[in-house]
């Protein structure tokens, strides 16, 4: 394999890379092999026919595909190992010569790493924040956790109110016919979840138990149903049942069944510890994203198409993976969205920017600064590793590639570049 790097405006480069004849033959047999059992040919058992009466039939090149696409994974795999330069997006992959007897040529255009000059990053000013709780948050915290613990109850003797938690029938009619979808038994409905459409269920209080009641709505311009798009509908609906939530006392005996406090009081006293804790947290991470943000705007760099496409992608995936454990697939959730993959991508877009923006000014700021990592810093690393995966940290340590201990020692240098940019950082 040999490759020569094309440098290409915009930090992209044009990799030629060139496979032997010889490995692209093995390939072709690999290929004729795989798809000998799919062929069929008079005077042959399926499976049976020589390679050559193949190629006589359909051409030498019938097996040039499967073949490229065997030798291009490991050679441009092999490129990658041996070039100088740093490779951060996938590549764009175009064949140049297959022949047979004759040298496996292919280009792959790709993003290299941008260089960044940096502008001013010791001593950038921020605002600094209130971490301060007051009596009005204490109180809604302890109120959600009343909420939490609320019990539900029936309710008989009164008509429905905001908050309630009914169950009705309901069937609706557009210029006095019944639609599609516009019916049903027994279902759950919270009054001022707005999970209905517009105006439907604020005309639900004061209805009674098994008395039906009209009610009157516009289905939105853009409702997902062109057919009702717009439409006065009217809905016959009958309240099934009603319940309610009942919150707890707000006592001692509440706050020792839902702490380990005693006392109301000393209840009251953790969550104003444990809200405090959490803001100053969020004014932490508020503090990096405003110093980071500030040492971008005046840094300097070129962010190829081909890198920022390739982060969207890993973001995507990311995404899809996350919803998986969820229990729904990506293609469930365009459909239940509306959103295409595409779209996805574009909303995608500014924050894989902003990732990739501040990565590469935390890389500089680390090379600007000789931050280093030491032994001890990544055994550290492999160790919390090694616990999170519980594994042996000897047997995680022999698994981990030159490639990946890379990764892990360039995640601290970024990590102690944040520590050092928050250090040297003014509050105002």
């Amino acid at each position: 394999m040999s490759l020569q790097v094309e440098k290409l405006e915009r930090n992209m480069a044009k990799l030629t890379i060139e496979a032997s004849a010889e490995d692209f033959e093995q390939a072709i047999e690999k290929a004729y092999q795989k798809s000998k059992k799919k062929l069929s040919v008079p005077g042959f058992r399926k499976g049976k026919v020589p390679r050559k009466m193949v190629e006589q039939m359909y051409g030498k090149e019938i097996f040039f595909e499967d073949a490229a696409n065997i030798v291009i994974p490991s050679a441009y795999a092999k490129a990658v190992d041996e070039c100088t330069e740093e490779i951060v997006s996938h590549p764009t992959i175009d064949i140049v010569q297959a022949e047979a007897g004759k040298p496996f040529i292919f280009t792959a255009e790709v993003a290299l790493k941008p260089e960044v000059t940096l502008g001013k990053y010791k001593g950038v000013e921020v605002e600094k924040a209130d971490t301060t709780v007051t009596d009005e948050e204490i109180d809604a915290a302890i109120d959600r956790e009343r909420e939490n613990n609320a019990r539900t109850i029936s309710v008989e003797d009164r008509a429905v109110k905001d908050g309630d938690m009914t169950v009705l029938d309901f069937e609706g009619f557009v210029d006095g016919e019944a639609f599609d979808g516009g019916k049903g038994e027994n279902y759950p409905l919270t009054i001022g979840s707005n999970t209905f459409i517009p105006g439907f269920e604020e005309q639900l209080i004061g209805a009674e138990i098994d008395k039906e009641i009209e009610i009157n709505v516009t289905f939105p311009e853009d409702y997902q149903s062109a057919e009702l798009a717009g439409k006065s509908a009217v809905f016959k609906c009958t309240i099934r049942e009603i319940k309610e939530k009942e919150l707890p006392e707000l006592d001692d005996e509440f706050a020792s069944e839902v702490s380990e406090f005693e006392t109301l009081a000393e209840y009251r006293e953790d969550v104003k510890k444990n809200l405090t804790e959490t803001k100053e947290e969020e004014a932490k991470s508020a503090k990096e994203e405003k110093v980071i943000e500030a040492i971008i705007e005046d840094a300097q760099m070129d962010i190829p198409d081909a890198m920022l496409a390739t982060q969207q992608r890993q973001m995507a995936d990311d995404f899809a993976q996350r919803i998986q454990m969820q229990g729904i697939s990506i293609d469930q959730y365009f459909q239940f969205t509306g959103l295409t993959k595409e779209a996805l991508l574009e909303q995608l877009k500014p924050q894989a920017e902003q990732r990739i923006k501040s990565r590469l000014v935390l890389e500089a700021v680390a090379k600007a600064e000789n931050i280093e990592v030491s032994e001890e810093e990544f055994a550290a690393e492999v160790t919390k590793m090694a616990e999170a995966y519980q594994m042996e940290v000897d047997k995680l340590t022999e698994m981990i590639s030159e490639f990946e201990q890379k990764a892990i020692r360039e995640d601290i240098c970024v990590r102690k570049a944040i520590d050092f940019l928050m250090e040297n950082a003014v509050e105002k």
